[in-house]
């Protein structure tokens, strides 16, 4: 399976998956981890002694992905200037701007699909994910579906769990509409074809959500069930406990 090329970004060949680019959903105001991000963007709160978007760029760069396309607005102009086109890293780094108004997370992906190409990740930027990237990308390209999603079982320990997942298929997802079924989590990573956007507003506020529940009901939805452990800086309890993970000796 190959996917072309879109206004000019790489495309994925193959079933390795690993020339995906990665969308960062960075955009948000980051309330919870206030005062921390009433002047910087989350991207730049410290952890372990950096930024977190440096412990972000590692991962992804040691999972043989390095196209990042960076989704933000409020304060992204401090993420542009600390790291640029990414080549000090290793990676290229494109930037996706909200404008005027933020759009939520699905239309901050509509307005950046020209730099995404006809399949990419989507990554939360608060999400750090020790996981195999490529493994994912592999199972994406393999079902042949507009999306996946990733989840885990989480059984209420880190979140509101908001998935039923049985026998290897998504059969419920709601962040609000709670079932009995629900013991698993969207994990934080997903993968996409463009056309997952399809018949959604461009520049409207769109939430990723209501994507995903759309791709489900007509059965475009894949499901790839992980066993790690999530880890997050959207709060300060997880600030804290990701601040330990990587600042302990030989932290991931």
């Amino acid at each position: 399976m190959e996917f072309g090329i879109l206004g000019g970004a790489p495309a994925c060949s193959g079933v390795e998956g690993g020339e995906l680019p990665v969308a960062i959903l960075a955009g948000g105001m980051a309330t919870r981890l206030r005062p921390i991000t009433e002047k910087i963007p989350k991207l730049l709160v410290e952890v372990a002694g950096e930024p977190f978007f440096s412990h972000q760029i590692r991962l992804l760069k040691a999972a043989g992905l390095h196209h990042l396309v960076l989704c933000v607005g409020h304060l992204g102009e401090r993420i542009v200037e600390q790291y640029g086109d990414g080549s000090a890293w290793g990676v290229r780094i494109d930037y996706s701007f909200d404008g005027p108004k933020l759009l939520g997370t699905g239309g901050a992906l509509i307005r950046a699909l020209p730099k995404l190409g006809e399949a990419f990740y989507v990554l939360y930027g608060d999400s750090y994910l020790p996981i195999d990237y490529r493994a994912v990308g592999r199972s994406f390209l393999a079902s042949g579906r507009e999306g996946l999603m990733t989840v885990f079982e989480n059984a209420e320990q880190y979140d509101a769990s908001n998935v039923w997942f049985e026998d290897g298929r998504i059969r419920a997802y709601d962040k609000k509409a709670k079932l009995p079924q629900m013991r698993h989590i969207d994990y934080g990573l997903g993968v996409f074809k463009a056309a997952a956007f399809d018949g959604f507003a461009r520049d409207a506020i769109v939430d990723l959500a209501d994507v995903q529940k759309a791709l489900l009901a007509r059965g475009e939805l894949a499901g790839y069930e992980l066993k790690q452990r999530f880890y997050e800086i959207g709060s300060h309890t997880g600030l804290a406990e990701l601040n330990a993970l990587l600042a302990a000796p030989g932290a991931p």
